[in-house]
């Protein structure tokens, strides 16, 4: 099964979403609860000092699942002994710098290596699996939320597997340092939920159900109802994996009673952190399902622009890992998004640039003009095409932004397009309000340049759509909008009226 482009934006959404909740909730983490309204940002900080749009533990130790699973045979799937081993060796390498890890997973790590001590020089899977089972008979309780925090990126690596697979292997993964049913059970049910979301765009947290025993499905189906009645603020001891759950799943479910789309993703996110406590991983729970379900796309900009984390990635490289892990094909360096070049040799001349017609700090053009960024003294881009990890040379990666738009008048070939094109205005205007010189391009500079261009036009000059669109053409003569473009700045006109600009939305405060 080869997914289709809005699937691939779905699964290259899923750590990306996470990690943006995670760093959002960073630096509110064991406050209380905030009245609604209140302004939630990537702040930073916290009791730990996370760095403003760092991300956690909880995406910290997401990416080793990633990248495990995208290392193994498509056969061998997560329950196999090297893949688990090789993610809690890069766990246990994590936890040996980390700004904060959970309780619950800090004495499982000690526990496994002093097990390894005794049975050779690296922890292995079965050390883990072994400290984790002891734990649970010790205290009783090992149903903390820190399998679940990471568990989504393994649904990605199970779209075309049987979900009672899948179920399987989450219960396993989250037994490394969880063995309580609780929590391999919130994994799996989570997990199916992010597997049901990118192959069908759908939000249901019940979709994994009816593979659990007829008790148990009747246990979690009251959690999600009484989850869906309530508000995130409501469950109070969200660091056990059931309330975390039904907090995710709450913020969800609430914030979709007014919003949709990217709108739905931003306002349940930033209702997850609203609800106090442990809010880092209650978002970024959150955020791997509404990422499946939205995709990359509906992630803004203003929170992928500076994402970070350990081991010193950034929101490009969730996008690729999830991507990969969607496609089922591994890591491949020599196609895109890895690829250090992407050829548009073949569409002829690429090298269109001018300046804005309403503002000579913004270049307009095509791809062949990334070659004169540093002539020119372009200190961000703003691109709306494909690009190798290269094709971008002297620009730091906060400073360039990406987006993705095919030219197609199908609407169904774009995710969110007229969210997307607003976005990318507001990234050119975000940009300029920091000083900086800048280039906005697609291959051709023909129909997404321009329409950028048209929506951050109208703001700046305060003048309708229509009118500024009118000037770009003038500034590029081969412009020529495709019909849904044009239909997206028809429809902002009519919405916004005259010099509002159209490039307003989440990613324009």
């Amino acid at each position: 099964m080869n997914l289709n482009p809005l699937q691939n934006d779905r699964a290259a959404g899923v750590l990306v979403a996470l990690a943006a909740g995670d760093a959002l909730g960073a630096g509110y983490e064991f406050g209380a609860p905030l009245p609604d309204g209140t302004e939630v940002s990537m702040k930073g900080g916290g009791p730990f000092g996370f760095a403003p749009a760092e991300w956690t533990d909880d995406t910290s130790m997401a990416i080793p699942i990633a990248e495990a699973l995208l290392e193994q045979p498509s056969d061998g799937g997560a329950s196999s002994p090297a893949a688990l081993t090789m993610i809690v060796r890069s766990w246990a390498a994590w936890a040996a710098e980390a700004k904060d890890v959970g309780a619950q997973t800090s004495s499982l790590i000690a526990a496994a290596r002093r097990l390894a001590s005794a049975g050779g020089p690296e922890v292995t899977a079965a050390d883990f699996t072994a400290a984790a089972a002891d734990f649970h008979t010790r205290t009783g309780r090992s149903a903390g939320n820190g399998s679940l925090m990471r568990t989504a990126p393994l649904a990605l690596a199970y779209l075309r597997r049987d979900p009672a697979e899948l179920l399987a292997a989450a219960g396993t993964l989250s037994a490394l340092t969880h063995a309580d049913p609780d929590a391999q059970e919130a994994c799996g049910l989570w997990c199916l939920a992010v597997r049901h979301a990118v192959l069908t765009g759908q939000l249901d947290v019940r979709a994994g159900l009816p593979l659990l025993s007829s008790e148990r499905a009747a246990l979690w189906l009251k959690r999600i109802e009484a989850a869906e009645r309530s508000r995130p603020r409501d469950f109070v001891r969200n660091g056990w994996v059931v309330e975390a759950f039904q907090g995710a799943w709450s913020a969800i479910h609430y914030a979709g009673r007014t919003a949709s789309g990217p709108a739905h993703l931003r306002a349940s996110l930033e209702e997850a952190v609203r609800g106090g406590r442990d809010t880092d991983t209650v978002a970024a729970i959150a955020g791997g399902l509404l990422g499946a379900a939205y995709g990359y796309t509906a992630v803004p900009f203003e929170w992928r622009q500076r994402l970070h984390g350990w081991p010193g990635l950034r929101a490009r490289d969730l996008m690729m890992l999830g991507m990969e892990l969607g496609r089922g094909e591994g890591s491949r360096s020599t196609s895109w998004p890895r690829a250090e070049r992407h050829d548009y040799s073949m569409w002829g001349r690429t090298d269109a640039l001018v300046r804005h017609p309403h503002d000579e700090g913004v270049w307009l053009g095509g791809v062949g003009s990334l070659q004169r960024v540093a002539e020119l003294g372009i200190d961000a881009v703003v691109s709306l095409c494909r690009l190798g990890t290269l094709d971008v040379p002297g620009v730091a990666p906060e400073d360039h932004a990406t987006f993705w738009v095919v030219d197609s008048p199908v609407e169904g070939d774009n995710a969110h397009v007229a969210f997307v094109l607003r976005e990318a205005a507001a990234a050119v205007e975000r940009y300029r309000a920091e000083g900086k010189t800048v280039l906005l391009h697609c291959v051709l500079a023909e129909s997404r340049t321009p329409t950028v261009a048209a929506l951050y036009g109208a703001r700046v000059a305060r003048i309708s759509l229509l009118e500024a669109l009118e000037d770009v053409r003038r500034a590029l003569p081969n412009a020529r909008p495709n019909p849904l473009f044009m239909q997206v700045l028809i429809d902002a006109e009519t919405t916004s009226g005259p010099a509002a600009g159209g490039a307003t939305g989440a990613g324009a405060h």
